[in-house]
């Protein structure tokens, strides 16, 4: 008899995540990852004694995809702009992750304020501050609002409600770091 083939736990959430993009996480169940790995569902209801458990852990799988994506900045881009253009290109590139990360209830931080405060943020911020020599919380400011230009944008894009225009999402993006960044100088100052 040939020895049983082990299935590793990040094989599995590596799997639930290509469920993800190319389904949508509502896809992500035992036949579905079982099937991206060949494999019974057994080593997935193994590792994971609930659908849940496994939707969290793609989820939070997802959420690093993400944040790696949108670090990777070109050196002479601005960091503010790069991160804000990143985020709509990646809701462009993958609509189906964008969904899960933003629009499926899974995230922890129930509101953009909690989003801000939350640890896995601390890069982007600390990008974005070196980038605007601002104080941290006038940084937190101008990424709220940049960050909810952006993410108007990118959930239009990635629910198929506006075809992406790089420049034109570029410029509008621009404009509104440039009101935040302003504002924020203007209070920093007094």
């Amino acid at each position: 008899m040939p020895p049983r083939i082990k299935i590793p736990k990040d094989m599995i959430i590596d799997a639930a995540v290509e469920v993800a993009r190319q389904s949508g996480f509502k896809a992500i169940n035992a036949r579905t990852v079982s099937a991206r790995l060949h494999c019974s569902t057994q080593p997935v209801m193994y590792h994971f004694k609930t659908i849940d458990s496994l939707k969290r852990a793609a989820y939070a799988q997802a959420d690093r995809l993400h944040s790696e994506y949108l670090m990777n900045i070109p050196e002479e881009q601005d960091p503010i702009l790069g991160i804000g253009l990143n985020y709509i290109r990646f809701a462009v590139e993958e609509p189906q992750l964008f969904r899960f990360l933003f629009q499926s209830g899974y995230a922890e931080e129930k509101s953009l304020l909690e989003m801000i405060d939350s640890e896995e943020l601390i890069p982007v911020l600390a990008a974005m501050q070196e980038g605007a020599g601002l104080s941290m919380e006038k940084t937190r400011q101008v990424f709220l609002t940049v960050a909810l230009f952006a993410h108007g944008y990118a959930s239009i894009i990635a629910n198929n409600g506006l075809e992406y225009d790089e420049d034109l999402i570029a410029e509008h993006l621009e404009r509104a770091w440039n009101g935040a960044f302003l504002a924020a100088a203007q209070k920093e100052r007094r």
